[in-house]
């Protein structure tokens, strides 16, 4: 034991010189590279290179030249290990380390494409898997999504990557529905011309853009079906006071005009006849 420990001491004092040799040479890497980290962003905005992109090239240059700093300072340290044989024992552990976290490089990697592809924004309005909402963050690894109820929504990277996503506010515009029903007794033609009327004096409706659709959809229970289209903001809160003003101006006008919004009728046929009874048979029971 007492061998093994001189022989353990007398190495290390060996390599002594070569530590010291790897640690000055790192602590002068990590100044170039923080150098690095504020020169190159700075020339990419100069340059009008999105932000998401921006970020993604420094993390990719940030963990390549660490990577090369670690290869030099392993052959500093132990100079019969060549870059070559010091980069394959990294492949190999590296190969161990993907398996055991599969899941976080994938997000990684998903965040990687998500940053360059960048088929959403910041501050869109998303639909991913049940998750709607805002988009607060993008980062490597997660996505962080406002959700119209307030609540944070933390989700990895790969559902956007691997799943459909709607992007709600892609254009300023979207086209919005609801149905109105008329009575029977009604003239269509007349009812269509109305509620036309009403839905393009409302100053949410984009008309001067695209136009309003009306169309008469369906014989209901108790009334004629109109089906009515028009495009107005993008966002949740425009569609929501867009449709709030419509069906009112379309109420409104209905009432003016005297055209019936009938509410369900129901008859109700019975199998034997019913007898009825007076209020005065009523009392002597």
């Amino acid at each position: 034991m007492r061998n093994q420990i001189e022989s353990y001491s007398t190495g290390f004092w060996k390599l002594l010189p070569q530590l010291v040799a790897a640690i000055l040479f790192v602590v002068v890497a990590w100044f170039i590279i923080r150098v690095v980290q504020w020169v190159v962003p700075k020339t990419l905005q100069r340059a009008h290179v999105r932000r998401a992109l921006r970020d993604v090239v420094v993390m990719l240059l940030t963990v390549g030249l660490w990577l090369f700093v670690i290869l030099i300072a392993i052959t500093i340290v132990l100079p019969t290990v060549t870059p070559g044989k010091a980069l394959a024992a990294l492949g190999v552990g590296g190969v161990a380390i993907g398996f055991a976290f599969k899941d976080v490089f994938e997000n990684f990697l998903a965040g990687i494409l998500l940053l360059i592809r960048e088929p959403f924004e910041v501050h869109d309005f998303i639909e991913c898997e049940g998750i709607d909402g805002q988009v607060e963050d993008i980062t490597i690894r997660d996505t962080h999504i406002r959700q119209t109820d307030g609540q944070l929504v933390v989700a990895p990277n790969a559902m956007f990557f691997k799943n459909p996503v709607t992007i709600r506010t892609s254009g300023s515009l979207r086209r919005t529905t609801i149905i109105c029903g008329v009575a029977y007794g009604e003239d269509v033609d007349a009812a269509r011309d109305v509620i036309e009327a009403a839905v393009r004096k409302v100053d949410s409706v984009r008309d001067d853009v695209r136009d309003v659709q009306i169309f008469a959809q369906e014989f209901a229970d108790s009334s004629i079906n109109f089906e009515i289209t028009w495009w107005t903001g993008s966002k949740p809160v425009d569609i929501r006071r867009s449709r709030d003003k419509v069906v009112a101006a379309v109420k409104r006008a209905l009432d003016d005009a005297g055209i019936e919004i009938p509410f369900p009728y129901r008859t109700m046929t019975f199998k034997e006849p019913l007898r009825m009874i007076s209020e005065a048979e009523e009392d002597k029971t």
